[in-house]
């Protein structure tokens, strides 16, 4: 008689339910910054996520699975960051989404790093990628290749001569300032004011006084959304008359949204918009608004891409294989023929780095406008 206890034990949790429904889905979690300084950015990625777990699911899922996504918040702190992907790989994830702040990337990756478990993540600072993890990916550029054609926009479409550089005191921001000042230095261009600032700062009085009483021919701003807005409130107050300039985070929805009439005429270099005149970004940014009810930034759409890359690697594989996954994006390019939802052509290199076309803007009439698209890097 004990012989038949095991096969009938076994065959009972073949049979559960709780096995059944592990079999059904996959596990894809997502930490992100959804309350405190970087809620605006977490927000719009988790949405983006939201939006495109919803279509893929309407149709089945992938290889057959239905995606399981919760969404973790961060509260834009780098342990509580660590602490829940932790918690994440204790569960065993196919794949991990997120976070978006760079300090908060930073500490998590090596723990997914250790797992051997591929991390899709919106953090744009350099040395990200630069630690030879072969498990972290990114959404946007990284600043090594966008603080370059900011700095060739400073030189020959601003014609500069002397900058000022104001930038949030985090991992995102110094990253920004250390390549932006390096930039500036190959094109002979002088940094006269090198300004730093706080996340979640609200007073940005004597950072303006610091920049206006410079001998800067332009501004560069590299801050968070709602400070960058703060920022552009009191330049406006204070009669700034130099070019702001900045990259996608200046120039973003929320900003414009926050700043009002103070954001027109700010320029600079964004990576993703669905103001682009890229039928397929302008179609996902209707969807969106339709969904959630307000218009995107470029992290709704780094989170919505980030799912389709998942998607594509997959099924091009054809397993639920995480260190196959890690092995198959280095060195892929994803095009909208292959995959919709990737929206624009993108390469990722052997580092994990993001390459596609992005764009030259300007806010005109409380509306982001692009006037040049700009080629891949070739990295």
């Amino acid at each position: 008689m004990k012989y038949l206890v095991k096969p009938l034990f076994a065959a009972a949790i073949a049979l559960s339910p709780i096995s059944a429904v592990a079999q059904s889905t996959v596990y894809i979690p997502n930490l992100a910054e959804l309350s405190g300084a970087g809620a605006v950015s977490g927000t719009n990625w988790r949405d983006g996520i939201i939006l495109a777990v919803e279509e893929i699911n309407a149709k089945g899922g992938i290889l057959g699975r239905k995606l399981d996504v919760p969404h973790v918040d961060t509260q834009s702190e780098a342990s509580i960051a660590r602490a829940q992907i932790q918690k994440m790989i204790d569960n065993k994830p196919y794949v991990i989404l997120g976070p978006v702040f760079s300090g908060s990337v930073l500490p998590s990756m090596e723990l997914s790093k250790a797992a051997e478990i591929p991390q899709i993540m919106g953090g744009e600072a350099a040395a990200i990628t630069q630690r030879g993890n072969p498990y972290i990916f990114r959404t946007a550029f990284g600043q090594q290749v966008s603080m370059p054609k900011i700095a060739n926009y400073m030189r020959d479409g601003v014609k500069a001569k002397s900058v000022a550089v104001v930038w949030v005191n985090n991992d995102f921001g110094k990253g920004g300032r250390d390549a932006f000042v390096a930039e500036m230095t190959k094109r002979n261009i002088k940094v006269v004011a090198d300004v730093s600032t706080e996340s979640g700062q609200v007073d940005f009085a004597s950072d303006v006084v610091k920049v206006k009483n410079s001998p800067a021919e332009a501004i560069f701003v590299y801050t968070n959304e709602e400070e960058s807005a703060r920022f552009l409130r009191e330049a406006r107050k204070q009669g700034i008359k130099v070019p702001l300039i900045g990259e996608t985070t200046l120039l973003g929805q929320k900003v414009i949204e926050l700043a009002g009439e103070a954001a027109n005429g700010v320029k600079g270099h964004v990576g993703l918009t669905a103001d682009a005149p890229v039928p397929a970004l302008q179609a996902f940014g209707e969807k969106f608004k339709k969904r959630f009810g307000y218009a995107n930034d470029h992290n709704g759409i780094k989170g919505y891409t980030a799912v389709y890359v998942i998607k594509h690697v997959t099924e091009k594989i054809g397993k639920f294989d995480s260190k196959a996954f890690a092995a198959a994006l280095h060195g892929m390019t994803i095009t909208p023929a292959q995959e919709p939802g990737i929206l624009m052509e993108a390469t990722w290199d052997k580092n994990g780095d993001i390459d596609r076309q992005s764009f030259l803007g300007e806010v005109v009439g409380g509306k982001q406008k692009i006037v040049e698209i700009l080629p891949k890097a070739g990295l």
